[in-house]
């Protein structure tokens, strides 16, 4: 494959936008980890987690467009695009109030997330998912299917926790976790864009949104600690 560089602007350009863009994912990142060790409050790594590997899928979005393509970057493409709406997701539960349910869909996310992994590294990638340094094909039937048991729900999760936000906040930047959740969601399972180039840009500003949108919401409140009478 030829390299997109050259001496073409317009990709050079592309290829340096594409690093600022890891480079906000990562510090996004950074602050929600730094956020969890300031606050101790364990949701907190489900949404730096998101984020981390939402940096490491943009960093490859990045080499693979530079000119540098192998099969193993597009198996770690495949999982990252995936894994990343479920990591994100199961912060939200803890909106809707249900410890069983978010003790559930945690565990289910990531023995998803774990069962991706596996497939998406040890299924062969065709090359030809990669038109011009930009990943515009499909991976292969079965990790669609697969990516789609981790998406697919982590979607359901993300719109029913800022709907049950919005209904009890009435905040109106709850609406960015929807949009987030729908572009993530789209583009995570789908990779499909108008414009090839621009699904690299949505999924920035998907996850952006999403991230935003999560630190929005009203987390389920701490059970208040059982009072016993005092022996007269």
């Amino acid at each position: 494959m030829t390299p997109p560089l050259g001496m073409d602007p317009n990709a050079a350009f592309l290829t340096a936008s594409l690093l600022l863009l890891t480079g906000a994912l990562g510090f996004l990142s950074a602050r929600a980890f730094l956020r969890f060790y300031r606050t101790r409050v364990m949701v907190q790594v489900w949404w730096a987690g998101g984020l981390a590997l939402s940096t490491g899928a943009m960093a490859v979005e990045s080499i693979v467009y530079a000119g540098i393509l192998t099969e193993p970057l597009l198996q770690a493409y495949v999982f990252l695009s995936g894994a990343l709406v479920g990591i994100l997701s199961i912060g939200a539960t803890r909106v809707l109030r249900s410890p069983r349910l978010e003790l559930g869909y945690s565990l289910y996310t990531v023995l998803a997330c774990g069962v991706l992994g596996v497939f998406s590294f040890t299924t062969s990638m065709p090359l030809g998912m990669v038109t011009q340094g930009i990943i515009t094909g499909d991976p292969p039937l079965s990790l669609l299917i697969i990516s789609s048991l981790v998406t697919g729900p982590a979607t359901i999760v993300l719109l029913a926790s800022s709907a049950s936000s919005l209904r009890r906040s009435r905040d109106w930047r709850t609406l960015l976790l929807v949009a987030g959740a729908l572009v993530l969601g789209a583009g995570g399972t789908l990779y499909i864009a108008s414009f090839p180039v621009a699904l690299y840009y949505a999924e920035f500003i998907g996850i952006v949104l999403l991230f935003t949108g999560l630190m929005s919401l009203k987390p389920m409140a701490p059970a208040a600690p059982a009072v016993h009478p005092t022996p007269a």
